[in-house]
């Protein structure tokens, strides 16, 4: 295990006071060119084949920006089987040949480095940077002699600062991230070639399949998730509605306890409420709310609103904030934090954005109505390296439709932090037959001041106007309505909803949980359909080999466990090798019970991917399952169970016939996928579909 030295803790230095060469190591190409740009403007522009870096003439030193392309570096092994315990640190290019093209980076590097007295960790400043710019340093450098620059946007001003108070290495983040990297890649390889030496034992073929410490907990989820979904039967309920009239004016009311079940009692509701022809207010009461601006965002907070008002998945959300922050344009965006530096100069950088024409009537109105006094809402969350994005106050230049979509958004976000609550008028009318029997409801919503809302108007709510009603007043029914309707499953999942369960039960990091969402659709587990998430023939054969023959793998307390182990591990409170010792023990035990299994995981997989013929499959034509009763699977025998259950449920909500029942759920787009295929190729195809 590579392990790292810890050095005394040092003051904040500056980067003109090093004598000799000094390497800057930046994360991406146009960082390193921002850093150049903002120490001197004297830069000269080298090449190292088509590769340019820059230097710079100190009076005392020599100073050397170049960059890295994100992770140089990659855990390997010689070892080819399972369990494998043993790894180091390689060059990316030799293990991976999708990272062919950081050769030249690492060369590059790796030549400046060897001339070099002192080196910079200029990479972003998380765990990822800081494990970027260490391994270059371990391998090519002295980390005796090495520094740390903390910054959080690429801002001339933010980056002359950071590179003025320059501080030791940060082996709390080094740790933290040398400890996942090596706990994904412990938990990956070795249930990935578990899976695969499963098939390979039936089969003799050899299939690429792969599992990981946070992407089957995920993967799992989903599944269950689509399983509720694939079961669901809608039922049907009614709901009863008014207009009424007063003063020429009309408005609706709602059956109080709405819906009904039964069509039987909604007809006599409906007869006795048009018997009465008229509703008497019981009561009304007038409120008055404040609505506080949103906190700034953090990523999943912006991930999640570019989602829901675009459409754009976490990933493109997450890349598109990269390029903002490459251009200087926005602070760091992988952040968790919802709450702004003190230190930061709001007034300069509502002045910047004032001079771009689509936001000076904005901030001339925002100033205004604070007077000039700027006080930011901020939310609960915390990042010790990152405060919210932020804009920088920078001018775009040329922007592509979508990157300025996300730019407008971070900049309303940020202007409706310091922003006045906005003020609502509710309203809120209890009416009833005149014999006090049926209760009917109806709400009005007045927006008297937008506050906040007019700078962020992604949340208004609808205002519903409500003429003025006093209690005792008989307002008459102008019509009685009774709507059809059926009970409703859980919604299509969509990409920001599985990164938002990560987040909720706490799996993956800010940085990580898009690039794992994508990678279940890279390994083919997932797939898109219309814009929604569904899971794969294949994503269910591993969910189910994994979970009835290794499920404490699929267990999200598992992988919490050791996150908050890996945050012990940046706050000091664990060592590296304690957290790994205990992982490996953890795998140590899951692989022993999974080879007592293996040919019965393998044959499993090997029929969920057809690669084996089962002569006992279910009778439904699209699974490959084995069958468990009456010729069906188990999740198909429990699709039929609940038909019949269900039906039951119909009868008593309204006249139905068996036959049409299914017939009518056969047609409907809210039954869920597993009851449409028993109907459909087991019913419908049964002489004598009630008979059990």
């Amino acid at each position: 295990m590579l392990t790292s030295k810890r050095d005394n803790v040092r003051s904040p230095i500056s980067i003109w006071s090093l004598r000799g060469k000094v390497l800057v190591i930046a994360e991406k190409p146009k960082a390193a060119k921002r850093i150049a740009e903002a120490l001197s403007s004297n830069y000269v522009v080298k090449r190292f084949g088509n590769i340019p870096y820059y230097e710079i003439q100190g009076r005392h030193n020599t100073i050397i920006v170049a960059s890295a392309v994100g992770h140089l570096y990659e855990l390997h092994t010689d070892e080819s089987n399972y369990p494998v315990f043993t790894y180091k640190w390689v060059p990316a290019y030799l293990v991976n040949r999708e990272k062919k093209y950081t050769k030249e980076y690492l060369e590059l590097l790796g030549d400046i480095a060897k001339k070099c007295d002192y080196y910079i960790n200029a990479c972003d400043y998380d765990i990822e940077g800081s494990v970027i710019g260490y391994l270059i340093i371990k391998f090519h450098g002295d980390e005796s002699r090495a520094f740390r620059a903390k910054f959080s946007s690429l801002t001339p001003q933010e980056l002359r600062e950071s590179f003025n108070n320059l501080l030791p290495l940060d082996y709390p983040m080094i740790e933290a991230g040398l400890c996942r990297h090596e706990l994904d890649w412990l938990w990956g390889i070795n249930v990935s070639r578990a899976l695969m030496h499963s098939i390979n034992a039936v089969t003799k073929k050899k299939i690429v399949l792969s599992a990981g410490r946070v992407q089957t907990p995920t993967l799992t989820y989903i599944y269950n998730y689509e399983l509720k979904r694939g079961l669901h039967i809608p039922l049907p309920q009614y709901h009863i509605a008014v207009v009424l009239s007063k003063g020429g004016e009309q408005f609706r009311a709602e059956y109080l306890g709405n819906p009904v079940e039964s069509m039987k009692l909604a007809m006599t509701i409906e007869r006795e409420i048009k018997e009465h022809e008229e509703l008497v207010v019981r009561n009304v009461e007038i409120s008055k709310s404040k609505l506080n601006p949103p906190p700034p965002f953090n990523l999943s907070d912006l991930q999640e609103e570019v989602s829901r008002i675009y459409g754009f998945s976490p990933i493109k959300t997450q890349e598109i904030a990269e390029q903002l922050y490459l251009e200087a344009l926005i602070s760091y965006p992988r952040t968790n934090s919802q709450k702004l530096p003190r230190t930061l100069d709001y007034k300069t950088i509502l002045t910047k954005l004032a001079a771009i024409d689509r936001y000076r009537g904005l901030v001339s109105r925002l100033l205004g109505e604070t007077r000039g006094v700027l006080k930011p809402v901020e939310g609960e969350k915390e990042d010790p390296a990152h405060p919210a994005i932020y804009p920088t106050g920078v001018a775009p230049g040329e922007l592509t439709r979508d990157q300025w979509a996300i730019y407008d958004l971070i900049v309303r976000r940020f202007l409706a932090t310091f922003a006045p609550p906005a003020i609502m008028s509710h309203t809120k009318v209890i009416l009833s037959t005149p014999d006090g029997k049926h209760l009917f409801s109806a709400s009005g919503l007045v927006i008297e001041y937008p506050g906040w809302t007019a700078y962020y108007p992604y949340h208004t709510p609808s205002s519903v106007q409500l003429p003025p009603l006093m209690r005792g007043e008989r307002l008459k029914v102008v019509k009685v309505s009774i709507r059809e309707t059926y009970t409703k499953s859980s919604t299509p999942l969509k990409k920001i909803d599985i990164l938002r369960w990560m987040e909720a039960v706490g799996i993956g990091t800010e940085s990580t949980r898009a690039v794992i969402i994508e990678k279940l659709f890279d390994r083919k587990y997932l797939k898109s359909v219309g814009g929604r998430v569904a899971i794969t023939s294949l994503g269910i054969g591993v969910v189910e080999a994994v979970s009835s023959f290794f499920p404490d793998l699929t267990s999200v307390e598992l992988t919490r466990k050791f996150e908050l182990l890996m945050e012990d591990v940046m706050k000091g409170r664990k060592k590296r090798k304690e957290v790994i010792d205990e992982a490996q023990k953890v795998l140590l035990g899951l692989l022993e019970r999974f080879n007592e299994n293996l040919v019965a995981v393998g044959e499993s997989l090997a029929k969920r991917l057809m690669l084996v013929e089962n002569t006992e499959k279910c009778i439904i034509d699209t699974c490959t399952l084995d069958a468990y009763a009456k010729g069906l699977c188990k999740i198909h025998y429990e699709a039929l169970e609940n038909l019949y259950k269900t039906y039951e449920l119909w009868r008593e909500r309204k006249e139905i016939t068996f036959d049409q029942y299914i017939n009518k759920l056969a047609k409907m787009k809210s039954t869920g996928r597993f009851v449409k295929e028993v109907i459909k190729y087991y019913l419908l195809k049964s002489k004598n579909p009630v008979a059990r």
